[in-house]
């Protein structure tokens, strides 16, 4: 497993991590989400309702791994989303995303 996939796992153990559609919605719209993750496997239009949602809030949206990923960082099988509502947490995860870019 990977360092980003690490650190949701610590996030959620800490209990700052958010997963489902619906919980990740909410935590959004209640502006508790500091970072929201969707799979890239997810479909095309709840990449795009995620994205448009978190744009419109100024909330970073990254498009990183596949739905049995992220479901297996936080304890389950498959997610098309996480949450982040660490801001500590989501700072990391954004900084490891951006050194695996390069």
């Amino acid at each position: 497993m990977n360092r980003i996939f690490s650190m949701i796992g610590l996030g959620r153990r800490a209990g700052k991590v958010t997963a489902g559609q619906v919980a990740v919605e909410q935590a959004v719209k209640s502006k508790k989400a500091c970072l929201v993750i969707v799979a890239t496997d997810a479909s095309d239009r709840s990449k795009k309702d995620f994205k448009s949602m978190c744009e419109y809030r100024h909330i970073p949206c990254l498009e990183y791994g596949l739905m049995e990923e992220l479901g297996h960082a936080v304890g389950g099988e498959f997610n098309a989303a996480l949450a982040v509502s660490d801001s500590g947490f989501a700072n990391q995860i954004l900084k490891l995303a951006e050194e695996e870019k390069k």
